[in-house]
């Protein structure tokens, strides 16, 4: 080795980010390793680096004993007074042992150690990155399918869309381009393992912040996100500023900013409710596109009763009960959906009069 092999580890150092003292331990145990292997030493030794020069040497290690029972790992007093007076009992004599043949040896493993250390430490480097960006949205490029995981190349490493977090029926191409969610990154010992989601609700959330500059800036805020991927979602916002529609900011102008969305996530449909703090007037927001005409809740056990005209109780309830499903989630509280007549079939006194007042309004407007 030489200045010229010091010269290049201090590149590297600076390059890959990996501190020089530690390549130069890494090089010492590994050479002494080979040592032992290839000499067949059962010595005690060590093997130093000039950090100046570059040079290597090997020394074998004896302690200083009274009496010698073991002549490989241990001297006697009187010997070692001999090599220098100053040496006491418990010291340890080293003595170079450097072999002659062992520079191509010193190459070879010099060569390995750096290679295995610069991809230890372009791991990190990745996992490091990715590791600070849990929960947020990458792009990348769909490479193969394997057991039918999606592996997608994200710059210097690749990401897994298992199976349970691709959105069903959707296609997945080779040379595609993908904006996926990071749910987890894994340390492993053949690198970092990334996870990746196109099915979590954290992705629909990111990519409204990505598309609507109110939301980024803080004047609209994203309450709440319940999603069926691939088939419907509802989320929740509010407005910091009484000048600004929260509503009218996420559908954005001739609908472009959600049509984006949408088209990113192909085709599915997004119902976009304005949050509000009163809980009978959010429940009945939530259950959009049908219109309530009464909402009963109970506080404690959060559960609330829905009414709304008998044409809208299908459209409440939705296709299988998924837009009383969404809206539940949405909202965090039991929804009961009722049509009127139901009501007027349970509660007959209550809604009799109900239904009196509305035959009066259409006779004044001469219906």
């Amino acid at each position: 080795m030489s200045t010229e092999f010091l010269d290049a580890l201090q590149d590297l150092e600076r390059e890959k980010g990996i501190d020089l003292d530690i390549l130069l331990e890494a090089i010492e145990a590994a050479l002494l390793s080979a040592y032992r292997r290839n000499f067949g030493s059962s010595q005690n030794a060590r093997v130093h680096i000039d950090r100046e020069t570059g040079d290597y040497k090997v020394y074998t290690q004896r302690t200083v004993v009274e009496t010698v029972e073991d002549p490989r790992m241990e001297i006697a007093i009187e010997e070692a007074h001999e090599i220098d007076p100053r040496y006491e009992a418990g010291d340890v004599v080293e003595n170079e042992v450097t072999p002659g043949n062992f520079g191509r040896i010193a190459a070879q493993t010099a060569k390995q150690v750096v290679v295995q250390r610069i991809r230890e430490a372009e791991r990190n480097i990745i996992y490091e990155e990715f590791a600070n960006r849990e929960g947020d949205i990458v792009t990348g490029i769909v490479q193969r399918i394997e057991q039918k995981n999606v592996l997608i190349e994200l710059g210097k490493t690749e990401a897994i869309l298992a199976p349970a977090e691709q959105i069903p029926g959707e296609e997945y191409t080779h040379g595609n381009r993908v904006k996926t969610y990071i749910i987890e990154v894994k340390k492993t010992t053949k690198g970092p393992q990334i996870f990746v989601s196109r099915t979590h609700p954290g992705l629909l959330k990111r990519l409204f912040e990505l598309e609507v500059p109110e939301l980024q800036d803080g004047t609209v805020e994203l309450m709440a996100v319940a999603r069926e991927a691939g088939q419907r979602s509802k989320i929740a916002v509010f407005s910091r500023d009484e000048n600004v529609d929260s509503v009218g900011a996420c559908v954005g102008p001739k609908g472009m900013r959600v049509q984006a969305i949408v088209n990113e996530l192909r085709g599915e449909k997004i119902d976009i409710i304005k949050w509000d703090s009163d809980p009978s007037r959010y429940i009945a927001s939530s259950l959009s596109p049908a219109k309530a005409v009464g909402v009963e809740i109970w506080e404690d056990e959060k559960i609330a009763r829905v009414i709304v005209p008998d044409y809208q109780l299908s459209l409440a309830i939705g296709k299988e009960g998924q837009n009383a499903r969404l809206a539940a989630k949405l909202t965090g509280w039991k929804i009961d959906i009722k049509s009127e007549s139901q009501m007027a079939e349970l509660f007959p006194e209550e809604f009799k009069d109900l239904f009196n007042e509305e035959e009066q309004e259409s006779e004044d407007k001469g219906v």
